[in-house]
């Protein structure tokens, strides 16, 4: 599953864009976005989610459970 940022809860702060190994992140309207299709979890860089390691705000970033587990080609 790919990781979703809930836009409400997002302070825009960046943290999460430069840490991103897949470059999933990026800035839209005033906050930060997911793009699922990129989004691997981390799997195969980092034990866990660099988003969610690096975000200020608790659970901001969180499983997008419309979108089906990663698995690694």
């Amino acid at each position: 599953m790919a990781f979703k940022i809930i836009t409400s809860q997002c302070t825009a702060c960046s943290a999460c864009e430069p840490e991103c190994p897949n470059n999933a992140i990026r800035e839209k309207d005033g906050t930060f976005i997911i793009k699922p299709e990129k989004c691997t979890e981390c799997l195969g860089y980092f034990d866990d989610p660099q988003c969610v390691a690096v975000c200020p705000v608790d659970d901001t970033c969180v499983i997008d459970n419309s979108y089906p587990r990663y698995v690694e080609a």
